[in-house]
Order: C-alpha cells, then sequence, then structure tokens
C-alpha cells in the first residue's frame, strides 16, 4: 500500500501564524492560569491581523507578543473581544467548550508511534531546516514501508546543495530507520525551480491550515478543529492530547500494532458522550481515565504556557506527555 505524508518548516506562513497564536495563549497562561482563549491570526506581505476571543486577568501586549514570534511586519491589527457569555456559561460549570470528535493514535513503526511517512517526512524536514532555516517542506512516499518518492522544496537553498542532503538522508535510512530505499526512487529536489523569496513575503498564513500536518498525516482521518491558539477548556485540542495519551498507553498496555482512540463531546457538558478505543481492529470502550476538560488539564499539565513549541514541527510524537 502506498502512503505519503509531509512535513513543514516552522518558517512556513501558515506555521508562522500558528506560532503567534500560540504565544498569545502562553503569553495569558504565563499570568493567568485560567484564561479562556480561542485567538486566530493571519499574516502575509508585512501585515497581521489578530482576532479571537480573550477572557483573562493577563496584561498582554498582543503587539509585542507578536513581534516576539515575528518582528519583520510593518502593521499589526487586533480584534479582540471577551469570550462569548453563551460559551463561558457551559465551561464556568466544568463542562466542553465545544462540541466536536478527537481522534488520537500510535503504532509501533518507529520510536515517536506515529506513521512512518510522517516521520521521515518530519526527520527530513529538520535535517533541511538545520541547513536552511527558512520556508519549506518535504514529502515521503512509502510503497509497503520502501521509499519510492522525497520531494524536498526550501527557500534559498540551491538544488545543487539540496539534492547532496537528501541522498545522504536516504543513504542513512537502512541503518538508522530501518527503512529501505527503492533503486528506483524519485527525488525532487525544488522541482519548480529554485526560490529565494518564502514565507510571508511570497504568501499568506492562516492559524489551523495545516491540519494534517499537526497531526498524524493522511492515514489517520482528523476530526476535531485546529490547535493553536486555544486554552485547554475546548477539547478539540486538549482531547485531542488526551486520545493521543491513551492511545500511547493501550498501545503498551495491549502491545498493539496500532491504535485510534474516538472522544466526542458536547459543548457544555464535562464528560464525552463517546470514549472508544480500537485496538489492532477490535473496539474497546475506554475507562480508568478522567476525561472531563478539568482532569485531561491536570493530568496533562495543559494550564501551563508550553504551546508555542508544540505549533513548530507537529503536536504528537515530540516529546510532550501526551506523547
Amino acid at each position: 500500500m502506498m502512503r505519503t505524508a509531509e512535513c513543514i518548516t516552522p518558517h512556513h506562513p501558515d506555521k508562522i501564524c500558528d506560532r503567534i497564536s500560540d504565544a498569545i495563549l502562553d503569553a495569558c497562561l504565563e499570568q493567568d492560569p485560567a484564561s479562556r482563549v480561542a485567538i486566530e491570526s493571519m499574516g502575509g506581505h508585512r501585515k497581521i491581523v489578530i482576532m479571537g476571543e480573550i477572557t483573562t486577568n493577563a496584561v498582554v501586549d498582543i503587539p509585542e507578543v507578536v513581534r516576539g514570534v515575528y518582528d519583520d511586519v510593518d502593521h499589526i491589527e487586533t480584534h479582540v473581544v471577551k469570550q462569548s457569555n453563551f460559551i463561558s456559561q457551559g465551561v464556568d460549570t466544568g463542562g466542553a467548550g465545544d462540541q466536536g470528535i478527537m481522534v488520537g493514535y500510535a503504532c509501533n513503526e518507529n520510536e515517536s508511534q506515529i506513521p512512518q511517512e510522517l516521520y521521515l517526512a518530519r526527520d527530513l524536514c529538520k535535517l533541511l531546516h538545520s541547513q536552511f532555516p527558512f520556508d519549506g517542506k518535504t514529502q515521503v512516499t512509502l510503497d509497503d514501508g520502501v521509499v519510492t518518492a522525497v520531494v524536498a522544496s526550501f527557500q534559498n537553498a540551491p538544488s545543487t546543495e539540496l539534492s547532496p542532503l537528501v541522498n545522504s538522508w536516504l543513504s542513512s535510512l537502512e541503518t538508522e530507520k530501518n527503512t529501505s530505499t527503492s533503486p528506483d526512487v524519485e527525488i525532487h529536489c525544488n522541482p519548480a525551480g529554485d526560490w529565494e523569496v518564502g514565507g510571508f513575503d511570497a504568501d499568506t498564513g492562516l492559524t489551523g491550515r495545516k491540519l494534517v500536518v499537526d497531526n498524524y498525516g493522511p492515514r489517520v482521518p482528523i476530526g476535531g478543529g485546529a490547535f493553536s491558539g486555544k486554552d485547554p477548556s475546548k477539547v478539540d485540542r486538549s482531547a485531542a492530547y488526551m486520545a493521543r495519551r491513551i492511545a500511547v498507553d493501550y498501545l503498551a498496555t495491549h502491545n498493539a500494532q496500532e491504535v485510534f482512540v474516538y472522544l466526542a463531546y458536547a459543548i457544555g457538558h464535562p464528560s464525552p458522550v463517546q470514549a472508544t478505543a480500537i485496538v489492532d481492529g477490535e473496539s474497546l470502550e475506554i475507562s480508568g481515565y478522567d476525561l472531563t476538560p478539568e482532569g485531561i488539564s491536570n493530568l496533562l499539565e495543559l494550564k501551563q504556557p508550553k504551546y508555542r513549541q508544540t505549533a513548530e514541527w507537529g503536536h504528537f510524537g515530540n516529546g510532550f506527555v501526551w506523547g
């Protein structure tokens, strides 16, 4: 079976926006762990717009936070109001801040316990970004676990310098990643040509526009909303993290190859309406966890200001508390 996944650098326009939104969230949580935050960022061509809802006792200079993430900007516009009373009336009693279906996943294909195609695309992207710390993307295709195609497009990276790095990485996969490469592997380095203008200078970005990259790649379904800019009362973030934690736990306790976890909530209600794990194809009801928003926040320490780092290289398989 053929499977493909991509990864993008923290300097991609959409990732810049994710990082800005999570930096604002962190700034609120640093002063007030009970902050309610739902912030979206849009940027491009030397302008950034911040819009959303914040209810907090923190005093945050949003333009200053924005410039702490990205300072090559002429104009920052903010439109921020308090959280709607119709939402807060359910959250104040411990209920979920939104409805949603969240999917968690874990597998035994690598030490990060994420799909191998995403694991490899991320590994290559980090390697290339260490040499070319700019806007960029990678993409890896596997056919029955064998690498058959690689795409790498990086700003300020001449293909004559990019190609040797990709080839060296491919040569190391057999010994370092236990992955074979097809002798006929397709390698595309800057396939549209070398490029020097990227990031916000070439394109616009928007918070939450890289949902599949943020999750597990296209092999695993997604059900909830975006993550960045949202405090843990928003279960489309916190319950997605909890679903991953349960998937990682079940992978170990059941000695499984693959685990899917599904959590679904109704806005204003604390307990999920569905909590199911699919362990190597067998459906199990989840028990032994406090799946209320407060219980999840306490277990995973989600009221601490640590979100900006989640927006850089993906929310799962990067050493976070939830796995």
